[in-house]
């Protein structure tokens, strides 16, 4: 079982969201993960005060870096570190991105994406109005890394609803694919499981998709259903609402079996590499 996801219900505290995330994590390692996914914006929601937060983590003044880089280290685990508001690299003072990091079991950081699609749309729901883009800059770039249990494609939410980036993905060698989320309630009722399995199927890859279940301040409702689905399409692990966390195992030999048998990158007609918006390509 050494694939795991975990959903949470984080809130606006910090440090309750931490330890929080400690306790899961070391539920995961007990399980024997290897390669563990927490959802986005796992260390704080509904706060408004995310670029502060942010460049205090950039000038290694936060408590959320050290934490990641501890809790890797203590349990042995790579770690997919959901998202956080970080300025790019380098520059502290410039807008923060939707940054989602991968970390090894030695607390070093391995690989960082940042949010390519942003989620600036109207939603029927209670907050009706969501606007990324006022908090976050865009990403400029699809990432990919080696880790101890497969090439690792990283994504986030609403990057979801693109396939294009999938396809880029599985194109650059991913066998795995982590999407850490918050799905609206209303969208993720809607659509959420539709894509998770879509997304694995096209691109015969693992899903982990690491979900938000629940309540959190203001009064957002998130949908939850973390997942881990396999290149076939089968939902391996599911949970519906409120914390959990998901453990599967990565069988090499019959996705290998799956794409030969299958061969739909061989078979494609339309390459997303021919668009000439398509980011540049990280490998770690």
């Amino acid at each position: 079982m050494n694939l795991a996801v975990i959903q949470m219900v984080s809130q606006a505290d910090v440090l309750a969201n931490l330890l929080q995330a400690r306790r899961l994590l070391e539920q995961a390692a007990a399980g024997g993960a290897r390669l563990v996914v927490l959802p986005e914006n796992f260390a704080a929601m509904g706060r408004r005060d995310l670029a502060a937060l942010g460049r205090s983590e950039a000038r290694g003044e936060g408590p959320i870096l050290p934490w990641l880089k501890q809790a890797a280290r203590d349990l042995r685990l790579w770690i997919v570190a959901g998202t956080l508001p970080l300025p790019p690299a380098g520059e502290p003072e410039a807008k923060a991105r939707a940054c989602c990091l991968l970390l090894d079991e030695h607390g070093e950081q391995v690989a960082r994406y940042d949010k390519l699609h942003l989620f600036d749309v109207e939603v029927g729901d209670r907050q009706g109005r969501y606007r990324e883009s006022d908090d976050f800059a865009h990403g400029e770039r699809i990432v990919v890394a080696d880790t101890p249990v497969g090439r690792l494609g990283l994504t986030v939410c609403y990057d979801l609803r693109f396939p294009e980036l999938y396809g880029a993905l599985r194109e650059a060698g991913a066998e795995l694919i982590s999407v850490p989320a918050a799905f609206t309630a209303l969208t993720g009722a809607a659509h959420w499981q539709i894509l998770v399995r879509a997304r694995a199927i096209e691109t015969q890859c693992y899903l982990l998709a690491a979900g938000q279940g629940g309540t959190h301040p203001g009064g957002r409702e998130t949908f939850g259903h973390s997942a881990i689905v396999d290149p076939w399409g089968r939902v391996l692990a599911e949970q519906a609402r409120g914390e959990a966390v998901l453990q599967a195992g990565r069988d090499a030999a019959e996705q290998a079996a799956i794409r030969q048998r299958m061969p739909v990158s061989r078979h494609r007609r339309f390459f997303a590499a021919a668009e000439p918006r398509l980011p540049g390509l990280q490998q770690s």
